[in-house]
C-alpha cells in the first residue's frame, strides 16, 4: 500500500471495528483467538507501525526530550550527544535537537519552542551569554525536569553533569610547571561561564601550591572563537615579561594560540609550553601535537539523559537533584614537552 497503513486500514479489510483490531492489537481476552491471530497476520504483512506519538499524547506523554547546546559544530558537544542519544533510544526516548550559536536571545527562543512542542524534558549545556536564568526557572515552576551538563547555573538546582574541571586544570598547570614553565598564563573564557571559572581556580590553585605568585595580567578571558584566541595571545605576547606557558581553556581556543605564536615565529614548545582541554581530535593533527584533557563525553551524555529519564518517571522524588562529576585524563603530546 502506497500509505502508513492504519488501523482502520485493518479493520476495513477485514470487516470488523476499530475497537476490535485494537483489543486485539493488546490480547484483550474478549478477542477470540481466530480473530486476533487474524489481526495479527494481517498487521505484519502490511507491515503496520503503531503511532506512538498518538498513544503518547493519549497518555500526556511524548518521550520526546529537547536537547540544547552552544555549537554543534564542537566535537566536544557532538560526542555527548551521541551518548544522551544512546541511552535515549534504549529507554524509548527520541530527541529534538537545537544549539543557540552561543547567543542568549536565541537559547531563551529554543527553550519557549521545544516547551509548546510538548517535550517531557530538557538537557541544556548553557550558552556563554548567559547571565539571566529565569527561562529556566520557569521550566522548574512548570514541573518540566531539566539536566544541565559542561556549562551550568549555580542557581539552578537540578541534576548536573560535570567533570572535575578544578581537579583537571590542577593536573595541566602542574604538567607544565613540572616540565619548566616558570610563567604561565591562562587563556579563559568569558567570566561568566561557570566551567571556565572552575578551571581557572584549578589553575591558580596549582601555581600557589608550587610557590609562584599569580600575575592577573597573564588571565584574559574572551569568547569561544579562534579569532578572539588570537587577539589574546598577541595581547600575551606584548607584555614586557611573556609567559613561556600557556594553559588554554578549550582546543578551539588552543588553535588560534598556536595560530598567532607560529606568526610571531614563536616556537612550541621550546619557547612556550601549551596545555588545552577536551582532547579534539584536532589535537594529533596539528604541528606540535596538542596535549589536552580528555573527557569522558559519551559517558556523560548517556548520564546527562538517564538523570533526565529518571526525574520524568518518578515525578514523586524527593530526592536531592544530583552533581555527576567525571574523572579525566590528560593526553601528553609534544606541545608541552620542553626540553629544560
Amino acid at each position: 500500500m502506497a500509505h502508513q497503513v492504519t488501523i482502520k486500514d485493518l479493520a476495513r479489510h477485514l470487516n470488523i471495528s476499530v475497537a476490535t483490531v485494537s483489543r486485539a492489537m493488546r490480547d484483550m481476552p474478549e478477542i477470540k483467538a481466530e480473530t486476533r491471530d487474524a489481526v495479527l497476520k494481517l498487521a505484519k504483512e502490511w507491515d503496520y507501525q503503531p503511532n506512538i506519538l498518538a498513544t503518547n499524547l493519549v497518555k500526556s506523554r511524548t518521550k520526546t526530550i529537547g536537547v540544547i547546546v552552544p555549537d554543534l559544530a564542537y566535537h566536544f558537544f557532538a560526542s555527548v550527544i551521541k551518548g544522551i542519544e544512546e541511552e535515549a533510544f534504549a529507554r524509548g526516548y527520541s530527541l529534538l535537537l537545537t544549539q543557540t550559536s552561543e547567543l542568549y536571545e536565541r537559547e531563551l527562543t529554543n527553550v519557549q519552542n521545544l516547551s509548546r512542542g510538548q517535550v517531557e524534558g530538557f538537557i541544556v549545556s548553557i550558552s556563554q551569554e548567559t547571565t539571566d536564568y529565569e527561562h529556566f526557572k520557569r521550566l522548574q515552576r512548570k514541573g518540566i525536569p531539566l539536566v544541565f551538563f559542561d556549562r551550568d547555573a549555580n542557581e539552578v538546582d537540578v541534576p548536573k553533569v560535570m567533570v572535575d574541571n578544578v581537579g583537571a586544570a590542577y593536573e595541566a598547570t602542574k604538567h607544565l610547571i613540572e616540565n619548566g614553565s616558570k610563567r604561565i598564563a591562562f587563556l579563559a573564557g568569558p567570566a561568566n561561564v561557570t566551567v571556565s571559572n572552575l578551571r581557572q581556580e584549578g589553575y591558580i590553585n596549582a601555581l600557589k601550591d608550587s610557590g609562584f605568585l599569580i600575575d592577573e595580567s597573564l588571565i584574559v578571558h574572551g569568547n569561544y572563537n579562534m579569532q578572539g584566541a588570537i587577539e589574546l595571545t598577541n595581547k600575551l605576547f606584548e607584555l614586557p615579561n611573556p609567559p613561556d606557558g600557556m594553559v588554554v581553556v578549550s582546543d578551539r581556543l588552543a588553535v588560534g594560540a598556536i595560530a598567532a605564536l607560529r606568526k610571531k615565529n614563536i616556537k612550541i614548545p621550546e619557547d612556550v609550553a601549551i596545555v588545552s582541554f577536551n582532547d579534539e581530535p584536532i589535537c594529533t593533527i596539528v604541528t606540535p601535537t596538542l596535549t589536552s584533557v580528555a573527557q569522558p563525553t559519551f559517558e556523560m551524555g548517556k548520564m546527562a539523559m538517564s538523570l533526565l529519564i529518571n526525574q520524568i518517571e518518578n515525578s514523586d522524588s524527593t530526592e536531592k537533584p544530583q552533581v555527576k562529576a567525571f574523572k579525566t585524563e590528560l593526553k601528553i603530546r609534544e606541545s608541552s614537552l620542553r626540553m629544560r
